[in-house]
């Protein structure tokens, strides 16, 4: 990759297309038709897909470019699974719309129920950001949720915006795509999905991904860059077309988050409701009082979680579902992830 951005150094003196350059929005087109088994000709390289400097940009300026001003007449809302990324709400806040913040508990397999959003909510519904593998929880949507998702997103003519940043971290089985709820129903309308290299790739710091689906959404969040946003630089699409291209680097990467998360299970066995998530690398555990139990960590092991409240919205009694829980992020050399995790079990 250094070579490529050697090599394409003459670019840094051009603005950046914002639309892409047709070989970085092919080689998108190309591995999500690999990655999903898509039928050949389903997405369009000119019509189908956007570049974005990582997802979160993506994600952001999706809500200003999908969020209308009324929807049926009141304010539009846009749902959120809770916990959320913070992107999802402050998009939301920011476009507008109300947040509607769905709980992803244990109890419903840390998704949204997607049979408990109330008929009055839907029919103002925007847009709706979902998460697979989901972040903290590393849930992943099955094929027939997707499916029944994108259904209520064309019943209710709001955008289904799938955030599969995680896709490539995975313990067992790739997870279903978005795209192949669209392809199982003949069309890409009211769909989109974004995609990044960082977790894939392990390549944050190239700020590259992408977003792809409906045209319509598309052209306008095409719009929605042009006036406040950035192309992603010349160098950078070269280098990302070769890391889409190349799929050796990809399993030495779930390889490695998978030892850490072998790791977690010898070292914290069935304590604070540990389990293995099937996707992403964050543990989601259980302990009481995840406030308390971040800070106990910090000062007492120099270990730095984040508390699970401050991730979720809280309901309107005032309690949140995510207060006894902390998220830990598995990202650092085994030896340093095992030196915490015998710490974190310590302490706690």
């Amino acid at each position: 990759m250094p070579d490529i951005l050697q090599r394409e150094a003459a670019l840094w003196a051009d603005y950046p297309p914002t639309e892409g350059t047709p070989q970085f929005r092919q080689a998108a087109v190309d591995w999500l038709t690999r990655r999903y088994q898509l039928p050949a000709g389903m997405l369009d390289q000119a019509r189908h897909v956007l570049p974005a400097p990582g997802s979160r940009e993506g994600l952001f300026m999706l809500a200003l470019a999908v969020v209308p001003e009324q929807k049926a007449g009141q304010r539009p809302v846009v749902l959120l699974p809770n916990p959320f990324y913070h992107v999802y709400r402050a998009s939301s806040v920011i476009s507008g719309a109300e947040p509607v913040f769905l709980d992803a508990t244990r109890a419903n397999g840390f998704l949204p129920d997607l049979d408990a959003i109330p008929e009055s909510v839907l029919q103002r519904t925007a847009l709706f950001f979902l998460c697979s593998p989901s972040n903290p929880q590393g849930a992943i949507a099955s094929a027939e949720y997707l499916d029944r998702a994108l259904s209520l997103a064309r019943r209710y003519d709001f955008v289904l915006a799938v955030d599969e940043c995680y896709a490539e971290i995975y313990t067992d089985t790739p997870p279903p795509g978005g795209l192949e709820a669209a392809a199982r129903s003949g069309s890409l309308d009211h769909l989109v999905v974004l995609h990044s290299l960082s977790k894939r790739s392990s390549a944050p710091g190239l700020r590259s991904g992408f977003v792809a689906g409906c045209p319509a959404v598309i052209r306008r969040h095409l719009q929605v860059i042009e006036y406040g946003g950035a192309g992603v630089p010349g160098p950078i699409q070269a280098a990302s077309v070769a890391l889409w291209e190349d799929e050796a680097h990809v399993p030495p990467t779930r390889t490695f988050y998978r030892e850490l998360i072998d790791e977690a299970e010898r070292v914290l066995g069935n304590r604070f409701g540990f389990y293995r998530p099937p996707g992403g690398f964050f543990l989601w555990l259980e302990v009481g009082d995840g406030e308390a139990a971040a800070l106990k960590l910090w000062t007492e092991a120099a270990v730095r979680v984040l508390p699970g409240g401050y991730l979720t919205a809280p309901a309107p009694d005032g309690s949140n579902h995510g207060d006894p829980f902390i998220r830990v992020a598995m990202i650092h050399p085994k030896p340093i992830t095992a030196e915490a995790l015998r710490r974190m079990a310590e302490v706690l």
